[in-house]
């Protein structure tokens, strides 16, 4: 995040430098240009003057001698071009008229003005400045004078003082960014935390807490607010835990009393009907015990978060035993490729595995069930499918709630809960556990589980 930052912050004051900047870099090669070219129009403008005077005389040897030393002097060529196109006085010899600004100059100087040209160089032109002043007026133009001004010094000096801008946008941008790279580090530090912290949370420790002494004040009172909500949270889920596990541990010993108190009516109940309703009465001592340890499971498979990687293979080659000794004389077959590995779920795999392969043994009606496993994508998809009879869309949608089971099952031991945690847990592990129908018949339950941590 500290790098994002900094990505926006960093060209934006490069860009409002630049704003600043290229005004100012158009503003220095217009003005040296202009500059460099009002004093030829100044040097050409007396040249003329000089030649209109020399024309009317007819002696040109001494504006031949003053156009010589202005060349030898300053290296500006420069020459009096009659209105044939011949030159009549040149500096040097031959005058060079190749360049098209120079005709252009020309013709519009016999046409009786004087050119208006862009004047601007840019350091990367290498181009000269020509001036052309007409030697007369309107159509009395005799002859025109040229000047052919080199701009090497020109583009150095535009150069020189763009090298100037630039050093002089550097410092405060260099001193901008100086600024923000501790304040930016000052701002995200809390912020840097609050993502550490929410994260350790997440993985289940409710012991995390944010640093609330740096940073800016808004931000030390969202980590003050943080600490007090992940207190509340812990609070209530300890109080939860808490009361689940006490509840069951309490309730088991009046549960155990009234277990024996039931079965020792059977020595006092002649007739059918009290035999029968003692056996229901002991069967409800039986599913509440069930329930209550299924309770304490549960509470325990909360508290634990994290998810760990584990291999496959070797996981169902440790429970395959036991699936086919509570399989008895239904067919159960193991397909798995070799090399899976996935992010198990808290509480273990095995034990989700074993709540599905049970749930497919004990309530299905199947005589065979098949354990197969294949990739989707970057996950790892685990099936356990049966031929049974399988559920209705309104029980699949039901069947992941917590007491729920089905009407054909309540004469089956069980409580409703094994499902809906073992969906909790995969859930919290990053996963999903899906029950869908099976081709022909019969219920497929899927586990879908992440290979490796989400960044």
């Amino acid at each position: 995040m500290f790098r994002r930052l900094l990505a926006l912050i960093v060209p934006l004051l490069v860009g409002l430098v630049g704003a600043l900047g290229v005004p100012l870099a158009f503003s220095v090669v217009q003005r040296e240009s202009q500059a460099t070219y009002l004093d030829r129009l100044g040097d050409a403008s007396r040249f003329a003057s000089l030649a209109e005077n020399a024309l009317a005389s007819n002696r040109l040897t001494a504006l031949r001698e003053e156009l010589v030393r202005y060349d030898q002097l300053y290296g500006i060529p420069a020459a009096l071009i009659g209105t044939d196109g011949t030159a009549l006085v040149e500096s040097r010899s031959p005058f060079d008229r190749s360049d098209p600004a120079v005709r252009a100059g020309l013709h519009a100087a016999f046409s009786g003005y004087r050119g208006e040209g862009d004047p601007s160089v840019w350091p990367w032109e290498r181009r000269d400045l020509v001036v052309v002043e007409p030697v007369g007026r309107d159509s009395e133009v005799v002859a025109a004078v040229v000047t052919i001004s080199p701009t090497g010094r020109l583009r150095a000096e535009v150069a020189r003082q763009w090298g100037l801008l630039a050093l002089l946008g550097l410092l405060p941008l260099l001193g901008a960014v100086a600024v923000a790279w501790p304040m930016s580090r000052w701002v995200l530090r809390p912020v840097r935390s609050l993502d550490e912290a929410t994260a350790a949370v997440a993985g289940g420790e409710l012991d995390a807490r944010v640093d609330e002494v740096g940073g800016p004040p808004e931000l030390r009172r969202l980590a003050a607010s943080f600490n007090t909500m992940v207190d509340v949270v812990g609070r209530a889920l300890r109080r939860q835990r808490a009361f689940v596990s006490d509840a069951s541990h309490q309730l088991r010993n009046p549960l155990a009393s009234l277990r024996l108190a039931v079965d020792d009516l059977e020595h006092h109940v002649s007739d059918d009907a009290g035999r029968e309703a003692q056996r229901i009465a002991v069967d409800e001592a039986e599913e509440m015990g069930r329930v209550l340890d299924t309770l304490l499971a549960a509470t325990r498979l909360d508290s634990a978060s994290s998810a760990e990687p584990v291999e496959v293979d070797p996981l169902l080659a440790a429970h395959a035993p036991g699936w086919r000794a509570l399989a008895g004389g239904m067919a159960l077959r193991v397909e798995v490729p070799p090399g899976l590995r996935v992010l198990e779920p808290p509480g273990g795999l095995g034990s989700v595995l074993d709540e599905l392969v049970g749930n497919a043994i004990r309530l299905s009606g199947a005589t065979e069930i098949r354990i197969w496993a294949g990739t989707a994508g970057e996950d790892v998809e685990l099936h356990v499918t049966d031929n049974g009879t399988g559920l209705d869309d309104q029980e699949r949608a039901n069947a992941l709630s917590r007491f729920w089971r089905s009407p054909r099952h309540q004469n089956i031991a069980g409580t409703g809960l094994g499902l809906a945690i073992c969906a909790e847990l995969i859930t919290s592990a990053g996963g999903t556990l899906t029950l869908a129908e099976a081709t022909p018949n019969g219920l497929t339950a899927t586990v879908r589980l992440r290979t490796r941590p989400t960044p």
